[in-house]
């Protein structure tokens, strides 16, 4: 039988559901769950799959120790009388703070809508408790609205669930990273609860209430990345990858995923499958969250094994493929995300994947590749180390808006024909890209995406500059076509090629160090293209104000770097965002150390015409000149940014020269 049939009819999804319910029964808080970052539950399920990799028949497992903030989640209980005197107990949930009463504590509670800086004229909220509405998906990040509780004095922040995340139900609750300091005290609360609170506040504007809670955040605290390994026949590498730390139950994100990668090693263990390639099955803790006060806080298990614990991993592994959420089909066609520079491989896959598995037969619309990775998994940190990396698109759908984060994700949605197909579909790719000599990168799409990536948008930038850099983009993207030529060569005649390979890797670590940007809202760019966007809204919006429409002039600068907080948040609030990106140790900053490279503060701007705008007033003069300033700044900035990359691919050119001529 060939091995990939015999993968296949071994492939054990009942022994996969079977351990993610076995993750659930490690909880923090016994009435919500939470296996946080270095929780005590968590360092137990590490315990725990370490023994279940052994029993599978991993060899060489590791509990790898980092350093991490952790946080512990042991409870949070709101308690009320009603009006007809009746005392009432509300739970709710948490967000990566420090708080702990000891026991029931007495506090004011009150009302401040959506929490912004013009909801506090006027209210006095020092060390009482504040609730506020919060939408994160279509409004602003939940540290925004936290802080500015902290500035004026509150206790703490109590964020009610409106909309964008834990839409499911009026009871649900929700969690996210914070990613504000520890000290600044956030808790949640579902729609429903509130609405019974709301209904008091209406009669006498303020209430009495109690609050037991305990939730801890400690810096400097140990947490452990578990790992074991199917040897193969070289010391090459090829990684299995997802967390297992969770908020509330995690059975989707991640328990499902965990489970999948000990079971797809269990499988090819199971079928004899002998690897060329040694693969690593790694269970990352802390995905969510594990540094306080940082932008960039979550995905710290996966960064700190690459950059830290196992920096040698990145010169040994061909391809990291990460899983988040795998039990639940997220729309209509699935995908498979990754790297640019695996995107041909991938879809050559994809077109050979119905030989063995239909698609359709659980995606309607099939299968389709996309690129590139986002920050919003461990599959990041792997790629900017240095190693190719997937991950099974997972972001779209409704899914994260109902369900994800919440108390609602539970096994109630297990799909066990999306999951099935998800153990098949990776098993073979894994055993693709095993048999594969030479890992077939093709750097010739990164030039290709970074060239499609040029757009001057004021006819005013360095022509004679920008086409330099088009003619060396082609140039390079010419060679990394002969260079993949070379790859496909090779692995059509079964023939190894380390210096080739060795060389393709160091093409993409250096791709990544060059050309893999940030802008404010965590998207994944090329650095020209943050600046693109500003300039693309300066000029609107000086429009608009050449037009007196004040409005949409306002709109037009909100898309600006991070000026959309500045239209709703005291300036403290906004220098403080701003400043721990651009001023905070590397270390602190994780994967987005370096990605934001030129930052507008437009606060004053901003505030100034807000205030024109109620007022009506017609003088604008100010602010067209405020504007035109931005512009000139942001034009040196593009044209700086045009001459880096023209430098940082002439030096990637060397270097494949350097592997041609070889």
């Amino acid at each position: 039988m060939d091995i990939k049939q015999a993968y296949l009819q071994v492939v054990d999804t009942d022994y996969s559901y079977r351990l993610a319910k076995r993750m659930e029964t490690f909880k923090t808080n016994p009435v919500l769950g939470f296996r946080t970052a270095g929780s005590q539950a968590e360092i137990e399920t590490g315990k725990m799959l370490a023994e279940e990799m052994r029993a599978i028949g991993l060899q060489d497992v590791h509990m790898d120790r980092l350093t991490l903030d952790s946080w512990e989640f042991k409870r949070a209980v709101l308690r009320f009388e009603d009006r007809d005197g009746v005392s009432r107990e509300i739970e709710l949930g948490a967000y990566q703070t420090d708080f702990v009463t000891g026991g029931f504590q007495t506090f004011s509670l009150v009302d401040l809508g959506k929490g912004t800086a013009e909801d506090y004229e006027g209210r006095d909220v020092a060390g009482k408790l504040v609730m506020a509405d919060i939408n994160q998906r279509e409004e602003w990040w939940i540290n925004f609205p936290v802080y500015q509780a902290h500035i004026k004095g509150a206790a703490a922040l109590i964020a009610v669930q409106e909309n964008g995340y834990g839409e499911i139900d009026d009871t649900t609750l929700n969690a996210q990273d914070i990613a504000g300091p520890a000290d600044a005290p956030a808790f949640s609360m579902s729609r429903r609860d509130a609405g019974l609170l709301r209904e008091l506040l209406a009669e006498k504007g303020e209430l009495t209430v109690e609050l037991d809670a305990d939730s801890r955040v400690r810096r400097d605290q140990p947490a452990y990345n578990v790992w074991g390994v199917i040897p193969g026949a070289c010391e090459e590498k090829i990684l299995l990858t997802a967390h297992y730390d969770s908020y509330f139950a995690g059975f989707q994100d991640d328990n499902t995923a965990v489970a999948m990668i000990l079971s797809m090693a269990r499988s090819l263990i199971a079928c004899g499958y002998r690897p060329e390639r040694t693969i690593v099955v790694c269970a990352m803790a802390a995905e969510e969250w594990g540094i306080t006060n940082s932008k960039y806080d979550w995905s710290t298990g996966a960064w700190q094994q690459v950059f830290k614990v196992r920096p040698e991993w990145r010169k040994e592994t061909v391809i990291d493929l990460n899983f988040e959420l795998p039990a639940h089909a997220h729309d209509r066609q699935d995908a498979i995300r990754g790297t640019y520079e695996y995107r041909d491989f991938l879809e050559n896959f994809v077109r050979g994947i119905t030989a063995w598995i239909d698609p359709k037969a659980v995606y309607p619309d099939g299968l389709t590749v996309c690129a590139p990775i986002e920050t919003w998994s461990d599959d990041f940190s792997m790629a900017i180390a240095g190693i190719p990396s997937t991950v099974n698109d997972f972001s779209g759908g409704s899914f994260m808006e109902t369900h994800y984060h919440s108390q609602f994700d539970n096994d109630d949605f297990y799909d066990e024909k999306v999951y099935r197909f998800h153990h098949q579909l990776y098993g073979l790719l894994l055993m693709e890209i095993d048999r594969t000599p030479v890992a077939p990168l093709n750097p010739a799409e990164l030039f290709a995406q970074i060239r499609r990536s040029i757009r001057p948008v004021t006819g005013e930038e360095d022509e004679t500059s920008i086409r330099r850099l088009l003619d060396r983009l082609s140039e390079a993207e010419e060679m990394g076509n002969r260079l993949y030529a070379r790859v496909r060569e090779r692995n059509l005649a079964g023939q190894k090629d380390e210096r080739l390979q060795s060389g393709l890797l160091n093409l993409f670590q250096k791709g990544q160090d060059y050309f893999v940007r940030l802008d404010w809202q965590d998207s994944v760019l090329f650095p020209q293209e943050a600046i693109q966007n500003n300039l693309r809204c300066l000029r609107a919006a000086k429009n608009c104000l050449a037009a007196g429409e004040t409005g949409l002039a306002l709109e037009a600068i909100y898309s600006i770097d991070n000026s959309r907080y500045a239209f709703l948040f005291d300036e403290e609030v906004y220098r403080y965002f701003t400043e721990y990106v651009l001023n905070q140790p590397a270390d602190r900053l994780q994967w987005g150390a370096g990605r934001i490279v030129h930052h507008e503060n437009l606060y004053r701007l901003v505030d100034g015409l807000k205030k024109k705008h109620r007022n009506g007033c017609p003088d604008l003069a100010e602010e067209t000149a405020m504007v035109e300033a931005a512009e000139k700044q942001q034009m040196l900035c593009y044209d700086d940014d045009i001459r880096y990359i023209t430098r940082s691919v002439e030096k990637l050119i060397d270097e494949m020269k350097k592997l041609e001529e070889g």
